[in-house]
């Protein structure tokens, strides 16, 4: 097993790490103890070894430090003749690739993409990067980013492309609003970050006129809801509080501007046309509601972030309290069309198991392989995951009657979890 140690006033703990064709098996507690032993099984070699990767990465970044033969530092190949180097640590800030040179970085799970330098041309093998329609010299990606640091890219650009909005069913007119990438602790440091609360509402996008949809549909507010609201765009989220989604969007969705629309209030995330630095929007939002004393309007309360401890903190309260989860907004951000690693969603997940009692044939892409797998909990629900299975898995699915583990948000008041999605097969559980 490789070891890795982290020491300081308050902690003395070890982790190990250990691959055995698809399975990896991790042991971790304080030094001098025998510690808590896991053993997961990936499905592939491949898949275990990008897991192991990924899994030495992060200890890394969080401060523990091999101890024997020391860490290996991140390997950069060289492709068409060029001299094969080595990139500072994983975790020790922007690196960066000499002409011809290529690296294996970690994605999403356990995927790795690779990223190249060929004549000043930086590619990425993921499909953000591969699926964009602009020239491939003007490319770039959340990957490429984190390697090469964010002013790398942006002098190497000029300005950082935000990932395109999808306009699927979108009407001629829909705005392009900013959208969240996840949090990956992993990989972002909250530290210093704008904490707000993540609203369970329907967004909405104040045009100066008219609350309009992402999709460009119109939401029917009456006079009275939207009176003093400036003739400038606001983005926002019509709320009617904690919980009450459903009836948030059968009132939002109305035609007929009800006097049911004193249930909702609009909270306002940012003033995208009111320039200068995210602090100077949300300054120039706040004095605006002083000035104009919106009934019905007001803005989102952000705090700074003192790191990850404070941000599960956080978090735990405002779930606890019924809430969605967070956002974190970087700052001295500005408002990007598009999906931006400046914005950043946080949320919990549960993980569980359930056994296998049905395949449900695909459609479309999917024909001929798994749509989904029925799956019955311990203590009888029964519901489908259909989801997070690869093209291998839905041609080879799990059996009936084996045990499999799949993540989840919530339960909802029926007992059922919201939004599964296929994590793995459970050898290691028994179900009795």
């Amino acid at each position: 097993m490789r070891r890795f140690e982290y020491k300081d006033q308050k902690s003395n703990k070890f982790w190990e790490i250990e691959r055995e064709g698809s399975s990896v098996t991790t042991r971790w507690g304080k030094i001098d103890t025998s510690g808590q032993t896991k053993t997961k099984d990936l499905g592939t070699d491949a898949k275990a070894e990008a897991h192991v990767d990924k899994q030495i990465a992060s200890k890394v970044k969080k401060g523990y430090a091999e101890v024997g033969e020391g860490l290996p530092p991140v390997e950069v190949k060289a492709t068409g003749g060029a001299k094969s180097a080595t990139s500072a640590k994983t975790g020790d800030g922007p690196q960066d690739l000499a002409d011809g040179e290529e690296t294996q970085v970690p994605g999403s799970g356990s995927r790795s993409y690779t990223l190249k330098n060929v004549g000043g041309v930086y590619s990425c093998t993921c499909p953000a990067w591969r699926n964009q329609s602009v020239p491939i010299e003007r490319r770039t990606c959340k990957h490429l980013r984190r390697f090469r640091g964010e002013a790398a890219e942006t002098e190497r650009l000029g300005s950082l492309p935000a990932r395109a909005v999808s306009t699927r069913g979108a009407k001629e007119g829909a705005p392009k609003v900013l959208l969240a990438e996840s949090f990956d602790p992993d990989v972002h440091d909250p530290s210093g970050w704008w904490m707000s609360e993540k609203l369970d509402g329907v967004r909405a996008w104040w045009d100066g006129k008219r609350f309009i949809s992402r999709q460009g549909n119109e939401y029917f507010a009456p006079e009275w809801f939207t009176e003093g609201l400036p003739d400038h765009p606001l983005d926002g989220e019509l709320f009617g509080g904690r919980g009450e989604f459903q009836r948030t969007v059968s009132i939002a969705r109305r035609a007929d501007r009800s006097k049911e629309w004193s249930e909702l209030s609009y909270v306002i995330f940012d003033g995208p046309e009111l320039g200068g630095p995210f602090e100077n929007r949300l300054a120039q939002l706040s004095e605006l509601v002083e000035a104009h004393a919106w009934k019905h309007a007001k803005v989102l309360e952000h705090t700074l972030c003192d790191g990850l401890d404070a941000l599960k903190r956080e978090l735990a309260r405002i779930e606890a309290l019924g809430g969605e989860g967070l956002m974190l907004r970087k700052p001295a951000s500005t408002y990007v069309h598009g999906r931006s690693e400046s914005l950043l969603k946080v949320k919990s997940f549960f993980d569980a198991e359930a056994r296998v009692i049905g395949h449900e044939a695909g459609r479309g892409k999917h024909k001929g392989r798994l749509g989904a797998l029925r799956v019955v909990l311990k203590e009888g629900t029964e519901f489908k995951v259909g989801t997070g299975f690869s093209d291998a898995e839905r041609a080879d699915p799990p059996p009936i009657g084996a045990i499999v583990t799949f993540r989840y948000q919530e339960l909802t008041k029926a007992g059922v979890p919201r939004f599964p999605t296929y994590v793995g097969v459970r050898h290691d559980h028994d179900w009795e």
